[in-house]
């Protein structure tokens, strides 16, 4: 192009843009070292999945109460939201021998996940698809999912309420969401509500009594290791992970950590009365205020 002439204006970054920023320079960084990898596995020791190498609190004990939870039949089709570089969601999706459709905010997080396809799938590796999508606006089709995970995903979402509805309504009937959830030991959740409001039942609450401990200790191993970061990771990276750690650190102690499995129900009266919640233009409850629910990232 010619220099003077002027093309098309750039068009601003949209908010969901300006927010996967932070993850895209957080994924790339982790790709061109293991630091990231090596601190989590000491956080969690023996429970550490080092296949899977979530940047989440997920374990062993998480994984093996998503399989039980999901209640995944092979071949039906399972969705990863807030996938991140996709671990979880392949797991799953070999150890059920489901299909997976995934999204993360973050197109480079996606964009690793698919290199990872072919080590846990193989020649299946086609069964696995992700996208760019964001948890309040999938662009997934109505009742497409026969089972949803996810997994320390929720607490970036813009609006929680309308993240679980948007779940729900690509939730076919009879089919579970399990997602993690968390906030401060005595403060009132608003996931009863936000089911309600999603058209979904509370089928298990399970607790993760161990969890907060988990982010305590990797905490303190960022802060630890923070030249280490800074000269493996670059700065901006290493910066925010550093200011996560000195926020989140004193909360972690007075953390309450559960896994929630919602369900869609089944009857076609009872998908009906969901949807008039959903659609209702005088129904639109209240997250949690952003002090009292918070998602490590």
């Amino acid at each position: 192009m010619n220099p003077t002439t002027t093309g098309p204006a750039t068009a601003p970054l949209t908010p969901a843009q300006g927010r996967s920023a932070q993850y895209d320079v957080f994924h790339a960084a982790r790709g061109r070292s293991s630091v990231v990898a090596g601190l989590y596995a000491q956080a969690m020791g023996e429970n550490y999945p080092v296949e899977v190498a979530a940047s989440s609190s997920c374990d062993w004990p998480l994984l093996g109460l998503l399989t039980a939870r999901l209640r995944l039949n092979p071949g039906q089709l399972l969705v990863d939201a807030g996938c991140g570089a996709g671990g979880i969601g392949l797991w799953l999706a070999r150890a059920l021998a489901v299909r997976l459709t995934a999204f993360d905010l973050s197109p480079i997080a996606t964009a690793q996940a698919t290199a990872r396809r072919a080590h846990f799938l193989g020649p299946n590796a086609d069964r696995a698809v992700f996208r760019v999508g964001e948890l309040e606006r999938t662009g997934l089709p109505d009742g497409c999912a026969h089972g949803i995970v996810c997994v320390d995903a929720l607490g970036g979402a813009t609006d929680r309420g309308a993240a679980v509805r948007e779940l729900g309504r690509i939730l076919a009937p009879g089919g579970r969401l399990v997602v993690t959830r968390a906030l401060r030991r005595g403060a009132e959740p608003a996931w009863h509500e936000q089911a309600d409001a999603a058209g979904l039942s509370l089928e298990h609450l399970d607790e993760r009594p161990d969890e907060p401990a988990m982010w305590e200790r990797l905490y303190e191993l960022w802060i630890a290791h923070a030249d280490q970061l800074r000269r493996e990771l670059g700065a901006s990276p290493a910066e925010n992970m550093l200011r996560e750690a000195h926020r989140m650190l004193p909360k972690a102690r007075g953390r309450r950590a559960v896994v929630l499995t919602l369900r869609r129900p089944l009857s076609a009266t009872s998908a009906q009365r969901a949807a008039d919640r959903m659609t209702a233009p005088d129904r639109h409850p209240s997250d949690m205020p952003a002090t009292s629910e918070e998602t490590p990232q």
